[in-house]
């Protein structure tokens, strides 16, 4: 199932129902992607600062963010230099980080 944030109560049950038909085979793989994009909010994109802001807020060395992140060290340095951005599975562990805090990782 998918990790986003729904864009309403209206939109999560909708994209649950959805889910669950796609499970008992009622709904493709390419119906359920419609469904995704139209229900589920996307991940959104970190500025640099924003990024240094959300280490700062846990008290985390770039270290440790990098761990928690399964990346380098030297990638989290450059996204907080803006050499580089964050994508994929980062951006959806920064968002996880952002919203819901280091309780989420432990």
């Amino acid at each position: 199932m998918s990790k986003k944030v729904p864009r309403s109560p209206i939109f999560e049950a909708v994209h649950e129902t959805a889910q669950d038909l796609h499970e008992l085979g009622f709904i493709d793989k390419r119906a359920m992607q419609k469904y995704d994009a139209l229900c589920i909010a996307p991940v959104p994109e970190y500025t640099p600062e924003q990024i240094r802001s959300i280490r700062n807020r846990y008290h985390i060395s770039q270290a440790v963010m990098a761990s928690l992140l399964n990346t380098s060290v030297s990638s989290v340095r450059k996204w907080e230099v803006g050499d580089k951005h964050p994508g994929g599975l980062a951006l959806k562990l920064i968002n996880i980080l952002d919203r819901k805090g280091m309780d989420a990782f432990v």
